[in-house]
């Protein structure tokens, strides 16, 4: 089965430019709708995490973490596009080494000039071809980044209300926990002012028996406030989680 350079080698040299236009194009819409593909997979995975982030604790190192992601995914789609362009070029025997077809393709696909590397007179329109499919195709990820970025701003601005108001919940719990083991610490002193003013005066059982009363006492009320402070936490923990929720008003705790 011939090469594919060897079948150019078959055209003749005045229908060469007509068959690099029509090489080019096809080239050139494959590649904008696998761009646009390829948009759509990153738009789409942005927005899911877009979503998932606004509801919940916030995490703004998280949504950093995902437009740069969603960034990066963007420009390897350009950088996929200019090795598939080097790729046909070389299997189409027009650029021989793929180092050069890669440097060529990226001046082209950036519109920076042709660089050191020409197609030869019969196939040189590809070159314009390839400055299209990058115009097409950056014109398009800019308006996705633009949008992206609007998105982005809008999250990081929630964000931080949400880590202002996250952080005033963890303030006031932490208030209440203190006020609780404050209460709880008045309560033992008390119990062991009881036990020592009811020991005062009385027989050997009679104190011990006062003693293990007031321990067991102490135990119950230590007891009480670490499950206090636990309904506490748990009840801050959850006010956290409905964070994202707009139905959700948190009338005590304001930014």
């Amino acid at each position: 089965m011939p090469s594919l350079s060897s079948l150019l080698l078959r055209i003749p040299d005045e229908f060469k430019p007509l068959a690099a236009i029509g090489i080019g194009a096809i080239i050139l819409v494959f590649l904008v709708l696998m761009h646009g593909m390829g948009l759509h997979k990153v738009l789409l995975r942005f927005k899911r995490a877009d979503l998932r982030l606004r509801s919940g604790p916030p995490h703004l190192g998280r949504a950093r973490f995902v437009f740069a992601s969603a960034v990066f995914q963007m420009l390897s789609l350009h950088i996929l596009q200019i090795t598939f362009w080097a790729f046909s070029l070389a299997q189409l025997g027009l650029v021989p080494r793929p180092v050069d077809a890669i440097y060529f393709c990226a001046n082209a696909y950036t519109t920076l000039g042709y660089g050191a590397v020409d197609l030869g007179v019969h196939w040189r329109n590809i070159s314009p071809i390839i400055a299209f499919s990058g115009l097409f195709t950056f014109a398009w990820t800019t308006s996705t980044l633009v949008s992206m970025v609007q998105n982005y701003v809008k999250l990081i601005e929630q964000l931080e209300l949400e880590r202002i108001e996250q952080v005033h919940m963890r303030h006031a719990a932490l208030q209440a926990e203190v006020e609780v083991l404050d209460k709880g610490k008045l309560q033992e002193k008390a119990a062991f002012a009881a036990a020592k003013q009811q020991a005062a005066g009385a027989s050997f059982f009679q104190r011990r028996k006062f003693w293990k009363e007031e321990r067991v006492e102490v135990a119950q009320l230590r007891s009480g406030a670490r499950d206090e402070v636990h309904a506490i936490h748990e009840k801050e923990r959850q006010a956290e989680e409905k964070l994202g929720d707009v139905t959700v008003e948190n009338p005590e705790v304001k930014p």
